[in-house]
């Protein structure tokens, strides 16, 4: 009773929308993060002020959008129509204000909700945004979304029309945050692919592309090869490329309205789909599904109106319906690959016999692997090691448990560590599977070694991933192995082999690296754990005269009570991701998995940092401190 009587009205509160977006970051623009990955919400930010610039391109205004970085000031100016003078400071800072409610004036743009501009503004150390537009212009300062400075009235301006956005994100919020000029360069390389026409500049460079997708795929298989030509098709509110290539697993670029679905939705199950049905109509022939998509790399573009995602951040198309067309997107898109695919494959003749050659040998290679598949789950089952490697959770990705998405396996070194998170996990959401010690270098192998080695065919069969990621069973794969080399080598053999055989676990953003601290220092009356030396050095300062240090050299010294602070309340994943555009997986896998010692050698060398250095030069400081 007495909780209840502490639970009054004073308890509700309702909060303006500036204060919740700030209180609530997460929810209008995902994570925070620090810049050091795509998706952290700096770039977020861009994209939100650049769509808006797409949007008034895709209406038939301004060729020319250009972004410029000083340090961490960004600023976005676009050649379209302009606000309206009167409506700068509503489009700006009231919530659910703009023009993309009437589909008249914006049939198929991203921006719908009349947030994003206004969560980059709350969000936002300093925020500006003026318009140009017929020989006049406005604009207005901001501070996390209060007003610092604004013109009262509308003055005269030689500019020609358009509006320009800059924006600092705010350090409260964002920390110690820092561009990565890759990332952006990117974002704005897919802009260009998706808009035929458009050239954006980005601090000088420019980008623009003249077919589209098909130069969507060209460059980034700079490194590969493709089987044959790629087979590039367009329609009204449609357009795919895509090709094979000797990889295993498939690897999409899908967009919606110009927007980046990078976790696919309705219209990239649609493809995939009316690809496999379109291929065996064409070959009258029922291969298998796996067979026919294994090794496809393939840009998939819609325009949809008034389309619904997932979140504020627009990854995941949610979508059913065209409502353009009065039809679902899986009809429309199945109607479109049906007619013009099939057209595609009877004028080329050499494509699609390059085609099906890879079919065939997808086809071969899974029927050569079917009795290795059975021995090995055979032999699983008769010695029930399942029990010994996996500690499993109640929870799982493939379910409609409650906590699914928040299901998490851990892939550990040794009997120790494992036994430390073992005590230390959350048995609803986290698993643990424990190796034995180095595994397999699986580099260059054939898809056998999976089933021939236990170890292997174990960690496939706890994700169960055998047959693609439907099935998935966690949704974070997250590998803890000590950070000394033992460690290091641990974590490089296991991510060979998720690339050798299930790159689409690190595609779709599955794979991570737990990052532990390597020191604990306390005194009597605080605890600090530092993940790098510089944290070391500060936190020794700060408890001194004599704390207490630590150094953590392997999983297995960290307490199953410290452990529990590490995975849950303060948990540090790095996400593992695929290399750059310049750099293929083969061309990664090969340079430091292959055989090419001398190579290899060379870099370990010009690139080697001597720990004695790092402990000496941190000694110097301790002592100053």
């Amino acid at each position: 009773m007495a909780a209840a009587n502490n639970y009054t009205e004073d308890h509700i509160k309702s909060l303006e929308p500036r204060e919740h977006i700030r209180l609530r970051p997460g929810m209008y623009i995902g994570k925070l993060g620090d810049g050091s990955s795509p998706d952290d919400g700096i770039y977020i930010l861009l994209k939100e002020v650049i769509d808006n610039c797409i949007d008034e391109f895709v209406m038939g205004n301004g060729k020319q959008i250009d972004i410029s970085l000083d340090e961490n000031f960004m600023q976005v100016r676009d050649y379209g129509r302009g606000i309206p003078l009167g409506k700068v400071k509503d489009c700006a800072s009231v919530i659910n204000t703009g023009a993309k409610y009437d589909s008249e004036a914006f049939k198929k743009s991203v921006g719908l909700n009349g947030v994003g501009i206004k969560a980059v503004n709350f969000l936002s150390e300093a925020f500006a945004i003026q318009s140009f537009r017929e020989r006049k212009t406005m604009a207005i300062e901001f501070s996390q979304g209060i007003i610092i400075d604004e013109m009262k009235r509308p003055g005269k301006s030689s500019e020609p029309n358009g509006t320009s956005v800059s924006f600092e994100p705010d350090g409260e919020l964002f920390g110690e945050y820092k561009w990565n000029t890759e990332y952006i360069e990117t974002m704005l390389r897919n802009y260009s692919y998706l808009n035929t026409g458009l050239t954006l500049s980005f601090n000088g460079k420019k980008f623009k592309s003249k077919n589209g997708l098909h130069d969507l795929l060209t460059e980034n298989l700079e490194q590969e090869k493709p089987l044959y030509d790629i087979i590039h098709i367009a329609d009204n509110d449609i357009e795919v490329a895509f090709t094979h290539t000797d990889q295993n697993g498939e690897d999409y670029y899908s967009f919606v309205n110009g927007q980046h679905t990078t976790m696919g939705g309705t219209h990239q199950a649609a493809f995939r789909e009316a690809i496999v049905t379109t291929i065996r109509n064409y070959y009258k022939k029922q291969y298998e599904a796996p067979d026919i998509r294994s090794g496809i790399v393939a840009a998939v573009a819609v325009k949809v109106e008034d389309p619904v995602f997932e979140s504020q951040t627009k990854t995941k198309l949610g979508s059913t319906h065209m409502a353009q067309k009065g039809e679902t997107i899986r009809t429309f898109v199945g109607n479109f690959i049906g007619l013009h695919l099939d057209n595609a494959l009877h004028r080329n003749k050499e494509r699609a016999g390059a085609l099906q050659e890879k079919i065939l040998h997808s086809e071969h290679v899974r029927k050569e692997l079917k009795g290795i598949k059975k021995l090995a789950k055979d032999r699983a089952k008769q010695s029930r090691v399942h029990n010994k490697k996996l500690r499993d959770c109640r929870a799982h990705f493939n379910t409609s448990h409650k906590l699914a998405k928040e299901s998490t396996i851990f892939i550990t070194e040794g009997d120790s560590a494992s036994g430390s998170i073992t005590k230390a996990r959350d048995v609803d959401t986290q698993a643990v599977f424990s190796l034995r010690g180095k595994p397999l270098n699986s580099y260059n192998m054939t898809r056998k070694i999976v089933y021939q080695n236990e170890e292997f065919n174990l960690l496939q069969a706890a994700l169960n991933i055998e047959d693609g990621l439907e099935s998935l069973r966690y949704n974070k794969v997250v590998l803890a192995t000590d950070a000394d080399v033992d460690g290091m080598h641990i974590r490089l053999l296991t991510i060979t082999f998720f690339l050798q055989f299930f790159p689409d676990l690190i595609r779709e953003g599955h794979l991570f690296i737990l990052e532990t601290p390597l020191f604990r220092v306390r005194n009597k009356k605080k605890t600090l754990y530092c993940y790098t030396e510089e944290e070391r050095v500060s936190a020794i300062d700060e408890l001194k005269p004599n704390p207490e240090i630590t150094r953590f050299k392997g999983l297995g010294e960290i307490s199953p009570d410290e452990f529990k602070y590490f995975i849950n309340e303060d948990i540090r994943l790095a996400p593992v991701e695929m290399p750059p555009r310049n750099r293929t997986v083969a061309e990664l896998l090969e340079f430091y998995m292959g055989k090419n010692t001398p190579k290899r050698q060379e870099y370990i060398i010009k690139n080697l940092v001597v720990e004695q250095d790092i402990v000496g030069e941190g000694e110097e400081v301790l002592e100053e401190a």
